[in-house]
């Protein structure tokens, strides 16, 4: 998966400048800096379409959740630029790579279960080893498959390429062994649901449906296509505002098949900064830091240059999340991103706060760096690590 945006870090630092010190603060906590205190939701949304005119951004929607509570949801621009259609809370977009830490968030409950263990092979699930799927024969010969676990899978410490069509030959290999560094990878995540669909006999939109979005009242939440989905629909604008309609998907897919609305995403994540839902031992494990982080940038995901500001901050893969040091404490973030979508979820354990957005422009990838601290406060999100340098 390729990154755009390009000029990101350029129109960050222009618009964070006028933000980052907006928000008064509170008493400082065991030493640590204060907290700020979030603005009201009238300067979030003025903030928000400043923003979003600065930079042409079709449409955004972003949720609030402090103390694990939802203080503020809203949506602006258009789903659909044509036919003038405003973007509303309860407009189903694309969840994208947001999937995946929700999938992790259902994985963990069958630890608590007692189903399935992070630490053990898949090889001890599958019916047959895993090469002789189909799908799977390109790693026939090379035994490193039976190394891979859920955590392993989970922490995307697997050595895949983030999808086989992105290799030369359009291959399946491992570039590293198991466990050894971060590469982020789709393909990963295809494993962990052969697993659970072979092994488990478990069918992933089923117990995502059972587990995570009736759980938290996500009525508008689904791992594929809903008819009644067509009624208030976004579609997606890329860099240069073309437009693609939204993709109606078949199939579960567990690296990124979720429709979604800002509306149901701000449930999700208030309980799951909770703890919703998990036993604390799972929680914790979800957001600690796990597989430590060196590498330049996540995207494109083999390349092995390293950089010192990574292990500063603490950068580590969680479980479906990746964790860093904030100024304030232990944070974790994930996105979810096509050329079209632009996802970013950012989460503070202090205070138990959160920042949802999700875009149906890949241009707002471009003011999330403004837009995350004017609510959250100053912070050390590693941007140039999520989106790549220019």
């Amino acid at each position: 998966m390729s990154r755009p945006c390009p000029l990101w870090r350029a129109c960050a630092i222009a618009l964070a400048s006028v933000v980052v010190m907006s928000c008064p603060r509170t008493s400082t906590i065991e030493g640590r800096p204060p907290v700020p205190s979030i603005p009201s939701a009238a300067a979030i949304d003025a903030e928000a379409q400043r923003l979003m005119a600065a930079e042409n951004v079709k449409g955004m929607a972003l949720a609030v959740i402090d103390d694990g509570r939802v203080t503020h949801v809203a949506a602006y621009g258009q789903r659909n630029v044509a036919r003038n259609l405003p973007l509303q809370t309860d407009t189903v977009m694309y969840g994208a790579s947001l999937t995946k830490a929700a999938v992790a968030y259902m994985v963990l409950q069958l630890v608590d279960e007692g189903r399935i263990g992070l630490d053990t092979s898949i090889a001890a699930y599958l019916p047959k080893p895993l090469p002789e799927y189909e799908d799977y024969a390109d790693l026939a010969g090379d035994e490193r498959w039976r190394r891979l676990t859920p955590r392993i899978i989970l922490n995307h410490g697997t050595g895949l390429a983030n999808f086989r069509w992105l290799e030369p030959d359009k291959k399946l290999r491992f570039h590293d062994d198991p466990g050894s560094h971060y590469g982020y990878s789709g393909e990963g995540f295809y494993i962990l649901q052969t697993v659970r669909e072979e092994g488990l006999r478990l069918d992933l939109g089923a117990e995502m449906q059972r587990r995570v979005f009736d759980r938290f009242g996500m009525a508008n939440t689904s791992m594929q296509w809903r008819p009644d989905f067509a009624a208030n629909l976004a579609d997606g604008y890329a860099l240069d505002g073309s437009c693609e309609p939204h993709d109606e998907r078949s199939g579960a897919s567990a690296p990124g098949s979720m429709d979604t609305t800002i509306a149901d995403q701000a449930r999700l994540w208030a309980g799951i900064v909770r703890g919703d839902g998990l036993s604390a031992t799972s929680r914790e494990e979800m957001m600690r830091p796990q597989l430590r982080i060196s590498r330049a940038s996540q995207f494109p995901t083999l390349l092995t240059n390293t950089d010192a500001s990574g292990p500063k901050i603490g950068l580590a893969a969680g479980l479906g999340v990746v964790t860093f040091d904030d100024i304030g404490g232990h944070a974790w973030f994930k996105g979810g991103h096509n050329d079209w979508t632009g996802n970013m979820l950012i989460c503070q354990e202090r205070g138990r706060r959160c920042v949802v957005l999700l875009a149906n422009s890949v241009r707002a990838e471009r003011i999330y760096p403004a837009m995350v601290p004017f609510v959250l406060g100053e912070t050390v999100m590693p941007w140039w690590w999520e989106y790549g340098s220019p």
